[in-house]
């Protein structure tokens, strides 16, 4: 070999190795990637690993962020009920994922000048006038049922959420089927609501924790200390109300498995996008409370703008710095054709640093094996890429784990089986 040709394949190997290191290794060595504490793996431990996590509920098989939606996922035996949290002008948490109404209400016939307005800017009593299930059975002719419509599906609220995770429904009106409610304007002229609630007597005995979303503080300013209040207020806020079973899972006294993570420390996991979220959640809740900071490939201040190795550390290292102990990267593949960003080598970066990865959102089983058996390429190959699913066919997703033997139990019932035991 010539001095000409040995200079050539000397530089063009550093190229390939500097081209390796920018874009796909995986080698912690040559970053700083920050690790979790003993304190913060504790806090990820109160979580089961394979989490099956109810997307809104299911958008596949009801209207989103429901009654109907939650009252199923929690029959059919998912871990955690998954919602994007937001407040209203008059201080209630709801939960609904988009900031205006249009897609998932019927607000251009109610309030038909005010269409393009948030969320936030209604009262809560102004929601509930809103039908949020005529329109799944318009967009999903083959999911529909006229239950969504009898059975008048509204925007719900965190109180709600964790109301049917405990085995409640909504109290209604016998006759018009509208929920029943109390609104008090206090002294100070501030709402209080007081919200009726009946033992669901369909209830299938598992108790869910909430994964909880909130959105950003710029449209929803003070979200994060609102929900520390309400979660002290009704029990759920493990800092003031710490658990005292550790049991995820338990045999009820009928002989059947059961979920029972309601009942533990890993009842509630915060999420968000935003990175003024994740600041404000630390400092209310001390990374007490599981966190999971959620990834996003994009052009938003929030967004990762590029997916190679040192943005992806550089999105790590600041999750853990505001004590995120899982990480939510976006998955490819139909229906929605999210970017990419769990490559095995992306999944490795995050395992190196300790945390957990609950990816989103699962929709078909090719989607669970391609992430959970298809791990070629990843430096610890018989480890799972995800750690737990974002999922909106929590029983394809409870089958699929059934099949790979890591867990034992699902629903007794098929989708539509369960759908029709709960009246709709």
């Amino acid at each position: 070999m010539n001095r000409i040709t040995l200079v050539i394949f000397t530089l063009a190997g550093l190229f390939m190795l500097s081209s390796c290191k920018k874009n796909n290794d995986p080698n912690p060595g040559q970053f700083n990637l920050s690790e979790l504490s003993t304190e913060l793996v504790v806090i990820r431990n109160y979580v089961p690993e394979n989490a099956v996590i109810a997307h809104r509920g299911s958008t596949f098989w009801t209207p989103e962020e429901t009654e109907a939606a939650y009252r199923w996922a929690r029959n059919m035996g998912a871990d955690y009920l998954e919602a994007d949290l937001q407040l209203t002008s008059d201080g209630v948490i709801i939960a609904l994922h988009d900031v205006e109404l249009k897609r998932t209400t019927n607000i251009e016939e109610v309030f038909p000048d005010r269409a393009d307005s948030p969320a936030s800017a209604f009262t809560y009593d102004e929601l509930l006038q809103l039908d949020a299930g005529s329109w799944f059975n318009e967009a999903n002719p083959e999911q529909a049922r006229e239950g969504f419509v009898t059975e008048k599906q509204t925007i719900l609220t965190l109180e709600d959420l964790i109301m049917i995770a405990q085995g409640m429904r909504l109290k209604r009106d016998p006759v018009t089927r509208e929920r029943i409610y109390t609104k008090q304007i206090q002294e100070d002229g501030s709402v209080n609501y007081i919200f009726d609630y009946e033992v669901d007597k369909q209830d299938a005995g598992h108790r869910p924790g909430i994964y909880i979303e909130t959105k950003e503080p710029s449209v929803n300013p003070g979200i994060e200390q609102a929900v520390y209040q309400e979660l002290d207020q009704l029990g759920w806020n493990i800092l003031t109300s710490p658990a005292v079973s550790t049991s995820q899972f338990i045999t009820a006294t009928d002989g059947k498995q059961k979920v029972n993570i309601g009942h533990t420390n890993g009842k509630v996991i915060l999420q968000t996008f935003s990175k003024e979220s994740m600041k404000n959640l630390k400092e209310q809740f001390y990374g007490q409370v599981p966190t999971c900071f959620l990834l996003w490939l994009g052009d938003g201040p929030d967004d990762m703008h590029n997916d190679d190795s040192l943005t992806y550390v550089e999105f790590i290292n600041f999750g853990i710095e505001q004590k995120a102990v899982f990480f939510g990267p976006s998955i490819s593949g139909a229906p929605n054709d999210y970017a990419e960003l769990l490559r095995p080598w992306q999944a490795d970066l995050m395992h190196q640093s300790k945390a957990s990865i609950h990816a989103y959102s699962f929709d078909t089983w090719v989607q669970m094996d391609q992430y959970y058996s298809n791990t070629a390429g990843s430096i610890t190959p018989n480890r799972p890429l995800t750690d737990g699913m974002f999922t909106n066919r929590a029983e394809m997703t409870l089958d699929y784990y059934i099949e790979k033997g890591v867990r034992s139990f699902g629903s007794e019932t098929t989708a539509t089986e369960t759908l029709n035991y709960l009246g709709y």
